[in-house]
């Protein structure tokens, strides 16, 4: 069994495989074991509605973190028509931890955003694993401004282990970039809708998700800090990474409920990686209510509400 099955498919990862082998068995032998194979395909479905919903909050953070995990170019190839990447951020360099260029979802032309994290060692290495630098905020930063300029809505999928904490980033000025763009963002006169797709974490993701509407898949996580960098810094321990996910709350039920987020996008039995196209085509239909919905409104008004929106986060009452 691979060895990156996570321990909570292990039962469901062997009843596949055994269903497999069975089916590959009674075509070698020509025998008849419909009724076996049937039998099986029955407990599996069982055993995965049993082992997906009942998950804990590690288990989904887990999950987001799924090698075969969807990733944002996947999302793109499904979603975006004619799609068109555009590079650099005209004052240093271009960053491959973000795609960002021009294309058209349904019939909206939107500039897409999202943070890429590779497949292959290789590309992996060559997005930086999906943490952005200075010049990749700076990069969003223009395709925003410029989307701003032709009045055309911004799509963004967020999918980050965090903002990039080397020297090298913290010389070219991490912080003022990912922290002008919170404050360009909130006065966009054009829609922004971000989908959490996999990984939400920090500023890395916040730098580009102040967004109108903010929508999360079911497996997805988002929060301040990751739960192994939080229980790293509170127990000295990464090992208590399942604790620290019970405090910090980062799953889209939690988030949804702390108003957080805007909506969660369901997500097939298994996640996002075994139904790649069914998931994108729940994501799509989201995107297109929304692009729907707020391209109507006036831009003074779609800034008022933004602000309120982030303004009232946060408060709360006691009793």
């Amino acid at each position: 069994m691979s060895e990156l099955v996570l321990k909570f498919e292990k039962p469901i990862v062997e009843l596949e495989e055994k269903i497999s082998q069975m089916k590959i068995s009674a075509r070698r032998a020509d025998i008849e074991l419909d009724d076996e194979i049937a039998r099986l395909e029955m407990k599996l479905e069982k055993v995965m509605v049993e082992t997906y919903s009942r998950l804990s909050r590690w288990e989904r953070v887990q999950l987001a973190k799924h090698v075969s995990r969807p990733h944002s170019s996947n999302y793109i190839d499904y979603l975006v028509d004619d799609f068109i990447e555009l590079h650099g951020d005209r004052l240093y360099a271009d960053d491959p931890a973000l795609i960002a260029g021009i294309g058209t979802i349904a019939t909206f032309p939107v500039i897409i955003l999202g943070q890429e994290k590779g497949r292959s060692t290789k590309e992996k290495i060559h997005r930086n694993f999906g943490m952005m630098h200075p010049e990749g905020y700076r990069k969003a930063l223009r395709l925003m401004k410029m989307a701003d300029k032709f009045n055309k809505p911004v799509v963004v999928f967020i999918d980050t282990p965090g903002a990039y904490p080397g020297l090298c980033a913290e010389e070219r000025g991490q912080g003022e970039a990912i922290a002008r763009n919170l404050f360009e963002m909130a006065r966009l006169r054009i829609p922004v809708i971000a989908v959490i797709i996999g990984e939400g974490a920090s500023g890395g993701a916040l730098g580009i998700g102040l967004a109108d509407k903010v929508l999360m898949l079911e497996n997805a996580w988002y929060s301040v800090i990751s739960p192994e960098g939080c229980a790293a810094i509170l127990w000295r321990d990464a090992g208590k990474a399942d604790s620290a996910a019970e405090v910090l709350k980062p799953t889209a039920k939690d988030l949804l409920e702390l108003g957080v987020i805007d909506e969660i996008i369901p997500e097939p039995s298994g996640g996002a990686h075994r139904k790649p196209e069914e998931t994108a085509a729940g994501v799509k239909e989201r995107l297109i209510y929304y692009l729907e919905t707020l391209s109507g409104i006036d831009p003074d008004i779609l800034i008022q509400q933004r602000l309120e929106k982030y303004g009232d986060m946060g408060f709360y009452s006691e009793k």
